[in-house]
């Protein structure tokens, strides 16, 4: 991330035309934060799952290159579809964080890494290792439709998506 880190509430108050148009979005507050990342931004890369996290795992074995993972689990609460070993693979393959529409587990240890982690909950019990699910494909998070390609921005105060890079 080039520069000062990008704050959520000045970019909604710089970018009024581009929330209106809908280039700039705002998740619905629906996220615990994990990680000790509490800032980070990146282009975004999708991927679509249920309750299977091998799509996961394999995304995250690739340089992330200061990108974001964002993986529409369906909003399962039932398993966690991320755990302490692939985030411990993420932040040393440099990615800048991981969005998750559904649970995380091994928090302590996904709390010690340095990478951004967003999830609506923890859960002990792990997720199937069928393979299913779909890459790069738009998804519906949080009242928002994100794209691949798309970047995403996120502190303490919120997650924003953009269709562009933004800077205030």
């Amino acid at each position: 991330m080039a520069g000062l880190p990008l704050a959520t509430a000045e970019a909604c108050d710089a970018n009024p035309h581009l929330i209106l148009n809908g280039e700039l979005r705002a998740l619905q507050p629906i996220f615990q934060i994990y990680g000790r990342r509490q800032v980070f931004s990146g282009p975004i890369v999708t991927l679509k799952v249920f309750e299977d996290n091998v799509l996961v795992r394999e995304f995250l074995e690739e340089k992330g290159n200061g990108r974001v993972l964002v993986v529409d689990g369906g909003g399962s609460m039932r398993c966690a579809i991320l755990g302490g070993n692939p985030v411990q693979q993420a932040q040393n393959n440099g990615w800048a964080g991981i969005i998750v529409n559904g649970c995380i587990r091994d928090v302590d240890e996904i709390n010690g890494c340095d990478i951004g982690v967003r999830a609506l909950g923890s859960h002990p019990m792990k997720a199937n290792k069928k393979g299913y699910g779909e890459k790069h494909v738009p998804v519906n998070i949080a009242g928002t439709r994100i794209c691949d390609g798309e970047w995403l921005y996120a502190d303490s105060d919120g997650i924003l998506i953009s269709r562009t890079e933004i800077s205030v």
